[in-house]
């Protein structure tokens, strides 16, 4: 392991986290009172399924990889579009009350969970790209994703906290339009 190795795999980290940085983003923008136990879970969460990914990548192999390869595309962007389009479709209908307003505002565990596999699909072909590792190096590199990804997540969503107090209650129909742009995005570069 040597300098290269290193900018190569921050470089990695760096790439893969975009997803997750819009995603956070979005999500804090939807919740901009959230608690900073929830912020480090969904920065957290994203890191780890971003390491996991390429890891799992690694380990199963070519064969089993390229057979499910060409569907990550149309999973994510299933994915993406159905938790996007029910937030746009909640942030255009007016809640009744202030409790149902703040009721679909916050994210659910669960869809915490479907976002961040959904924005680490494309994650798992990466691990192709680090192969040729020895299996040390390639934990390194993951850990070393999985850092980044947490890192430039939770910046954000601070930032989309700020954002989102801004925009009041525009701010789960933009996210919502973030989310399906995001599938949209991965369904794109992932077919061509």
């Amino acid at each position: 392991m040597n300098f290269v190795f290193f900018l190569k795999s921050f470089l990695l980290g760096a790439g893969l986290a975009m997803d997750a940085c819009a995603v956070s983003m979005a999500n804090a923008m939807n919740e901009p009172q959230m608690k900073k136990r929830k912020m480090f879970l969904m920065a957290g969460m994203f890191g780890v399924f971003q390491g996991i990914m390429p890891l799992a990548g690694y380990f199963v192999g070519h064969a089993i990889l390229s057979i499910i390869e060409k569907f990550i595309p149309w999973i994510a962007l299933a994915l993406l579009g159905f938790i996007g389009g029910k937030m746009i479709f909640e942030g255009v209908k007016k809640p009744k009350a202030e409790e149902d307003k703040a009721e679909a505002k916050n994210l659910t565990f669960a869809g915490l969970l479907v976002q961040a596999v959904a924005t680490s699909l494309d994650a798992l072909s990466v691990g192709f790209t680090i192969a040729n590792y020895t299996v040390i190096m390639a934990l390194v590199c993951v850990l070393i994703v999985a850092a980044i990804t947490f890192a430039i997540s939770f910046v954000g969503i601070v930032l989309g906290k700020k954002f989102g107090i801004k925009l009041g209650n525009k701010a789960q129909l933009i996210g919502g339009i973030i989310l399906v742009l995001i599938g949209i995005e991965i369904f794109i570069t992932g077919i061509i």
